[in-house]
C-alpha cells in the first residue's frame, strides 16, 4: 500500500500541474482573443457612420466611411496633437536614453560601495505614486514658467516643462533596468578592450553599448509606450488646447460629442491614438519581453 501511495502521489501532482497549465493557457489565449476582438470592433466602428454604428454596432460596416479619419485629424485637433505627441515623445525618450545608458553603465561597472544604495534609490523612485507628485508638479511648473518669463526669455512653452517631468519620472525605471542588463554582460570583454588600449569611454561606446542593444531597445520601446499614453501630466500643466497631446485631444473630442454626435469620428480618433503603439509592440514585442527577462532578473 505504501508503495502504491508513493507512486500515486507524483502522478496526482503531475496531473494537477498539467490541469493548472492548461487553464492558464486557455485563460491567456481567451484574454488575447478578447483584446483582438476589441481592436477589430474599434476599427470597424471607425469606418462607419453614426447611424450605422447604432444600427449595427457589432458587425462590419455597410459603407466604409474613411472620411472619419480626416474629420478626426482636422476638426477635433488630433492632427496638431499628433505632432505635439511625436515631438514630445521623441525628444523626451532621446534625453532619457542619453542620461540613463551611461548612468546605468557607471553604476553597474564603475561604481564602488555606493553603487548599491544608489540603485536602490532609483528602484524606490519607481514605487512613489503619481498622486504624490501632482501638486508639487503644478507648483514647480508655475514657478518655472514665471521665472523664465520674467527673468530669462520673456516667454515659456509649457511643453518644455512636460518634457522635463517626462524625463525625471522615467529615469528611475530606465536606469534600474539597464543596470541589471549591463551587469549581465561579461566583464572579460572590458578587460580585453583595455588590453587593446581602449579607454573607459571608448570601451563603453564601442563594446558595451552594442552588446546592450537588446536592453536599450527594450527600455526605449517601453518609454515610448508609456509617454505616448501619458495623459495626466499634460492635463495638469498644459492649458492651451493647441499644445496638448493626442490623449488629451481625444478627451476633448469626446466631451464635444454631446453637440456633434460624430461617433464614427470618435472611433477614428481612438484608432489614431492606439494603432501606432499596437503596431510598434507587434514589431518589437518579443525583443521587449526578452530584454526585460534578461535585465530585471539580474
Amino acid at each position: 500500500m505504501d508503495v502504491l501511495q508513493k507512486v500515486g502521489r507524483p502522478s496526482l501532482s503531475s496531473a494537477l500541474s498539467t490541469f493548472v497549465t492548461f487553464v492558464l493557457k486557455v485563460s491567456l489565449w481567451g484574454w488575447v482573443a478578447i483584446n483582438l476582438a476589441m481592436l477589430v470592433w474599434i476599427f470597424f466602428n471607425s469606418v462607419k457612420s453614426s447611424r450605422d454604428i447604432f444600427a449595427n454596432p457589432a458587425g462590419p460596416p455597410t459603407t466604409w466611411e474613411w472620411g472619419n479619419f480626416w474629420t478626426a485629424l482636422t476638426t477635433s485637433g488630433l492632427g496638431v496633437a499628433a505632432i505635439n505627441t511625436v515631438v514630445l515623445v521623441v525628444v523626451s525618450v532621446a534625453v532619457i536614453m542619453l542620461l540613463s545608458v551611461p548612468a546605468a553603465y557607471a553604476l553597474a561597472r564603475l561604481g564602488g560601495r555606493s553603487a548599491g544604495p544608489i540603485v536602490s534609490l532609483f528602484s524606490a523612485g519607481m514605487s512613489v505614486p503619481f498622486q504624490a507628485f501632482a501638486v508639487p508638479m503644478v507648483l514647480i511648473s508655475v514657478g518655472l514658467s514665471r521665472f523664465m518669463i520674467e527673468w530669462v526669455t520673456g516667454a515659456w512653452d509649457p511643453r518644455i516643462t512636460v518634457a522635463i517631468f517626462y524625463v525625471a519620472l522615467s529615469l528611475p525605471f530606465s536606469v534600474f533596468v539597464l543596470v541589471g542588463y549591463f551587469r549581465s554582460l561579461p566583464s572579460e570583454l572590458e578587460e580585453a578592450s583595455a588590453l587593446d588600449g581602449a579607454g573607459a569611454f571608448r570601451t563603453f561606446r564601442t563594446v558595451m553599448v552594442p552588446l546592450a542593444k537588446s536592453g536599450i531597445t527594450t527600455v526605449t520601446v517601453l518609454n515610448v509606450l508609456g509617454l505616448w499614453n501619458e495623459t495626466m501630466i499634460v492635463l495638469l500643466l498644459v492649458p492651451n488646447q493647441g499644445m496638448q497631446t493626442l490623449n488629451v485631444a481625444l478627451l476633448n473630442f469626446y466631451s464635444d460629442m454631446q453637440y456633434t454626435s460624430d461617433w464614427g469620428g470618435l472611433f477614428a480618433g481612438v484608432v489614431i491614438v492606439v494603432a501606432p503603439m499596437v503596431l510598434l509592440y507587434f514589431w518589437v514585442g518579443r525583443r521587449v519581453v526578452s530584454g526585460m527577462t534578461e535585465g530585471i532578473g539580474k
